[in-house]
């Protein structure tokens, strides 16, 4: 088979290509040439073209003597970026995976207070409400020229499905070695300098938010690309079991051999710059998602235990810690 990945050269696009090389499949990436994986270099016989993602149409005629089996899309942030897919692959039939996002959910809104209303029903299934509210990162962008300005994944996913033999994986909080969000740091720090408690808004040590590996996520994205049944599905991807914020700060702890606690604490005996933060949510929103569908039609499952994942991380982000911003 013969595979283009769009991007895929910072996090979970190696891994990817790594499964797809190791199974005997034809890969080439296109991307700007910017970006050296830190966790996990890209492997021997790759070929690379070089190129903007946001400016794909300028390489139409390279990308389509390619003559790919399939194209999985790692970057398509916006509806331009989904378009400008449509623009080089529309009408050729290739089969297309999406990268897109558990955020697409209306519950992402509720529980960022965007939308007042009563909780959404958890797990959410891949038929569960979509978000009403576009741009959900906007406020957030300096300028236009942010790349949150624009980001939505909901266009994204409409383009791709009413335009493209396309596949959309929504992808979880994606966690472990090469994570340039470096999600584990939050509660690794208070561990790495020594303190023996950490308090938690009561209400945030009981919600839920559906994480996933690394590998394993890069494991369903392989299984959706080499699988012809994915195509024209939508798939939540992620771990079966969603952990409890407290559960998920204490599984950073027994990776890390802290012997401190986490505190659950009423909101109004937290320090304030906590409880400040806690209040921009509605933790009685889950964000939990519903997984079986991937499991059942495509046979994913977990490639390593969660024990396993987080020892892995915790290696890593002790070795990459954040490197602070200008002028912090």
């Amino acid at each position: 088979m013969r595979a283009l990945i769009l991007g895929g050269t910072r996090f979970i696009g190696p891994r990817v290509i790594h499964r797809l090389v190791a199974q005997g499949h034809t890969v080439t990436v296109f991307h700007r040439g910017s970006t050296r994986p830190s966790a996990s270099p890209l492997p021997g016989g790759v070929e690379h073209i070089l190129g903007d993602r946001t400016r794909m149409s300028e390489h139409t005629e390279a990308l389509r003597a390619l003559r790919p089996d399939v194209v999985v899309d790692m970057f398509a942030m916006t509806e331009r970026d989904a378009r400008g897919l449509v623009d080089v692959f529309g009408g050729s039939g290739v089969r297309v995976v999406v990268a897109s996002s558990e955020d697409v959910y209306r519950a992402r809104d509720r529980l960022c207070l965007a939308q007042p209303g009563p909780p959404d029903a958890v797990p959410l299934s891949e038929d569960a409400p979509l978000r009403e509210l576009r741009f959900p990162y906007r406020a957030l962008a300096t300028g236009s020229d942010d790349a949150r300005h624009d980001y939505d994944k909901i266009p994204v996913e409409e383009v791709a499905l009413r335009e493209l033999a396309a596949t959309v994986l929504r992808l979880p909080a994606v966690y472990g070695p090469g994570d340039y969000q470096h999600r584990v740091f939050e509660y690794l720090k208070p561990m790495l300098e020594g303190k023996d408690a950490i308090p938690m808004d009561e209400t945030l040590a009981r919600w839920r938010w559906t994480r996933g590996f690394v590998e394993d996520v890069a494991h369903a994205i392989v299984l959706a690309a080499t699988d012809p049944r994915a195509a024209g599905r939508v798939y939540n991807v992620g771990e079966e079991d969603a952990l409890a914020e407290a559960e998920w700060a204490e599984s950073i702890g027994r990776a890390f051999g802290w012997r401190g606690r986490v505190v659950p604490t009423p909101r109004a005996a937290l320090p304030p710059d906590l409880a400040a933060e806690a209040a921009k949510y509605d933790f009685t929103q889950d964000w939990r998602i519903d997984t079986r569908r991937i499991r059942r039609e495509l046979g994913f499952h977990e490639l390593a235990s969660r024990d396993h994942a987080m020892r892995e991380t915790v290696a890593w982000q002790m070795a990459h810690p954040p490197v602070p911003a200008a002028g912090a």
